[in-house]
């Protein structure tokens, strides 16, 4: 499902290191052509860091049941595990 959204307009103030950090990184010597389109690729790759990191949990989750034994699993039904998950 694709949303469609207006654009949010954000002003930042970035001084002293920071801020010639961007500037490093902006126009004719920098990787990006503005400021936006930096700040846009950082939230992009913030974002995907993130759903790494759901991921990576996720994968931690299931390599620690599979692991566990048998023994240690207990027969819930789907009411008792949608009670568990709203507790």
């Amino acid at each position: 499902m694709t949303r469609t959204t207006q654009p949010t307009t954000l002003t930042v103030r970035l001084n002293g290191a920071l801020g010639d950090f961007v500037a490093a990184n902006v126009g004719e010597e920098g990787a990006y052509e503005n400021v936006s389109e930096y700040i846009r690729d950082l939230i992009r790759r913030d974002r995907a860091r993130v759903e790494q990191e759901r991921v990576d949990r996720l994968k931690a989750e299931l390599a620690h049941a599979f692991a566990a034994p048998e023994s240690s699993y207990q027969p819930l039904t789907a009411a008792e595990v949608i009670a568990r998950n709203k507790g």
